[in-house]
């Protein structure tokens, strides 16, 4: 005879759960807060600030971030994709739950979300169409998203891509430069350089 009360326990299990993610995510959201008011603060130029600290809509380029400032930037911008991902309820099909940081282009395309969504909803002189039009790329990206860059790992589980990484060979890379752009006199193998 099945026990009663296991449909029960089942149930406060996972709404022990999810209160433990949502705790999680409300600690990171704290956590981004206090970050992203030193930055106002160090962009204001008082004293304790940074100089080199970010204005709110900036772009970000991930490579070019200073390391000291990666770890916190990449703690706010995290925060955010998660508030968002809740927010606007995304399903696994639309960002994976497990593996979106893993995918390069998944993470260009929601930094310039997340710094459209701090230009748009942080600039008080244009609050009308911003937002507007924030939504509006918020919604094309997310289905360029879904559509281009994730592969099969909308099943939940991460899957690499079977692909050739083209940045690693600089045999190529040379190959491609002597060749040069297509049309040009002087280049490519229709038009071999004169010796």
């Amino acid at each position: 005879m099945p026990d009663p009360l296991g449909p029960l326990f089942a149930a406060l299990e996972s709404i022990n759960g999810e209160l433990t993610g949502f705790a999680a995510r409300l600690a990171r959201l704290e956590d981004s807060g206090a970050v992203r008011g030193a930055a106002k603060q160090g962009a204001s130029g008082e004293e304790g600030g940074s100089e080199s600290a970010r204005a709110r809509g900036a772009p970000v380029v991930w490579h070019k971030v200073d390391e000291e400032q990666r770890a916190d930037l990449w703690g706010e911008f995290t925060a955010w994709v998660i508030r968002m991902a809740d927010t606007y309820e995304l399903t696994t099909e639309q960002l994976p739950h497990a593996c979106w940081w893993e995918h390069g282009a998944v993470v260009a395309e929601l930094t310039a979300l997340w710094t459209g969504w701090e230009s748009a909803f942080g600039n008080e002189e244009d609050a009308a169409a911003g937002p507007y039009l924030w939504h509006d790329a918020w919604s094309r990206g997310i289905e360029r998203i879904g559509r281009t860059w994730l592969g099969e790992c909308t099943n939940g589980y991460h899957q690499n891509k079977s692909r050739t990484v083209w940045g690693t060979d600089p045999a190529y890379r040379k190959k491609i430069i002597e060749a040069g752009p297509p049309g040009v006199a002087g280049s490519g193998p229709a038009n071999p350089k004169a010796a």
